[in-house]
């Protein structure tokens, strides 16, 4: 009986490779979609060249062990590990060719013996030394050139993200510009997509928005259009804390595959469903669904809804499917949203941001979202909605709701603004403290004892319950207001 090897590879470079255009002079809903195209073929292509390696080895599908999120496991005969490298080596060139080397392929080999902790840390080894030397194989001393996106073959096109967002199924063929294909006369292997677990097919969430006529996707000004109060759109992203970390201290390779396939299938399954739902499906569109993260862009209201939904769900996912595994690592997850400034901003610049906005969570925190220049638990960005939907229940019954929000907001930037608080700070109190008994007047002349409940909750929450803090102390105001705040003005713009 011939050895047992297993094979691990990796795909760096995705994230610069996705926000690098090389078309810029192209009009920005084409660009959009080329960036759609690449995000779509990087999601694929941990799922396709695995499943590829097997079938050209002739070997079975059962060997796969976890795919997707920019890395794969598979568990192969030592009888073909040459084969398999030459097959990686293969793939590794067209993989740099057709992305100008931004998307690099590494893979580590062993042989299935010891312990999986032991096993599993030599599979790390051995791609973290490639990863940190990458020229460490070179045989000659022949001048290093690097390939450029400028020599990329122009294959990421509209037609492209189209093709792959409508297809049953996805090809590979030796030879393929693109390495992957939605056509199926051009493949020499092929698997179905679909947004649920399927045993020979591919998992993975191509939800879009509709566009406006005869188009199947629509552009983001259209989804900017499409938002409620100011025109615009954003970007969702969110990765699961300590991913890392939670499958480094798995026992076996068996626990291995089904945590990493389990939350592949999470990100999936859900975000297809739950883009499907009425309040989402005409304004978000999936960018990408890893093993670990995600990618939503849409209108911006929109998309806090859908922050806040996929939340709860993966929070009930975690509590149902990771009870038995101690610790907090895995079980949280935190999210970033970034708004375009303009409606024909790129969408590239501002997934970037997005990106720095989720680091700086992540840096900060953990289980917590980055919004509107803030950083907040989730628990918090609750009582921010509660707090926006208060201030536009006030601004409907005063008849003046934008005087209302204008001052709180005032209010707010006074205490946020790096003014010298040994001058204006009792000033800022006697603002706050006028501003308060001015609304206590206005609600309580005649208004209903409901209104009058709901106008002290929202004073309390953002003002705060004692204006008039303790001597040497400075009047602090909730970030969840800040963010109400900013909540309520944008549904409140035309």
């Amino acid at each position: 009986m011939s050895e047992q090897i297993l094979l691990q590879g990796k795909l760096l470079g995705i994230d610069d490779f996705l926000i690098h255009e090389p078309k810029a002079n192209l009009a920005g809903a084409v660009t959009d979609e080329r960036l759609a195209a690449r995000s779509l073929w990087s999601t694929l292509l941990s799922e396709v060249l695995p499943r590829a390696l097997l079938a050209e080895l002739e070997l079975a599908k059962l060997l796969l062990g976890s795919s997707g999120g920019g890395q794969f496991l598979v568990i192969l005969p030592g009888t073909v590990r040459e084969a398999a490298e030459l097959f990686l080596q293969t793939a590794s060139q067209q993989i740099g060719a057709v992305t100008g080397g931004r998307v690099k392929l590494l893979w580590s080999i062993t042989e299935n013996l010891g312990d999986w902790t032991v096993v599993r840390k030599r599979l790390t080894d051995e791609l973290q030394r490639k990863q940190n030397a990458p020229l460490a194989a070179g045989q000659s001393f022949e001048p290093f050139v690097e390939a450029t996106s400028l020599d990329a073959p122009d294959v990421f096109t509209p037609e492209l993200a189209r093709a792959l967002r409508e297809a049953s199924h996805v090809g590979w063929a030796p030879g393929l510009p693109a390495i992957i294909t939605a056509d199926a006369a051009e493949a020499k292997h092929s698997w179905p997509l679909s947004a649920n677990l399927s045993a020979d097919g591919i998992s993975i969430a191509r939800h879009s928005a509709p566009g406006e006529g005869t188009r199947t996707s629509a552009y983001t000004r259209e989804l900017g259009h499409r938002a409620q109060g100011r025109r615009i759109w954003g970007v969702l992203r969110g990765d699961v804390d300590h991913f890392a970390i939670r499958l480094r201290r798995v026992t076996s390779i068996e626990e291995h595959v089904q945590v990493s396939m389990l939350y592949k299938q999470f990100f999936a399954g859900e975000l297809e469903v739950l883009c499907s739902l009425p309040d989402f499906w005409r304004r978000v569109t999936v960018l990408y669904s890893g093993g670990n993260d995600f990618a939503v862009y849409g209108s911006w209201d929109a998309l806090l809804g859908l922050a806040r939904e996929l939340q709860r769900v993966f929070q009930r996912f975690t509590e149902e499917n990771l009870k038995e595994f101690p610790g907090a690592e895995a079980k949280t997850i935190t999210m970033s949203v970034a708004l375009a400034a303009h409606s024909r901003d790129p969408l590239a610049s501002v997934y970037e941001e997005c990106g720095r906005n989720l680091a700086l969570a992540k840096a900060a925190d953990k289980d917590c979202i980055y919004l509107l220049d803030r950083i907040l638990e989730w628990k918090q960005l609750t009582d921010a909605a509660d707090l926006k939907e208060a201030v536009g229940r006030i601004g409907e019954e005063f008849r003046a709701g934008r005087q209302f929000l204008q001052e709180l907001t005032v209010l707010y930037q006074k205490v946020s603004s790096s003014l010298d608080w040994q001058s204006d700070h009792e000033k800022l109190l006697r603002r706050a403290y006028r501003f308060q008994r001015r609304y206590n007047r206005v609600a309580s002349s005649g208004r209903d004892r409901e209104f009058q409940k709901l106008r002290t909750h929202l004073i309390n929450e953002i003002v705060g319950r004692n204006v008039k803090p303790a001597p040497g102390k400075h009047l602090k105001l909730r970030p969840a207001g800040v963010v109400a705040l900013e909540w309520a003005r944008l549904a409140q713009e035309v």
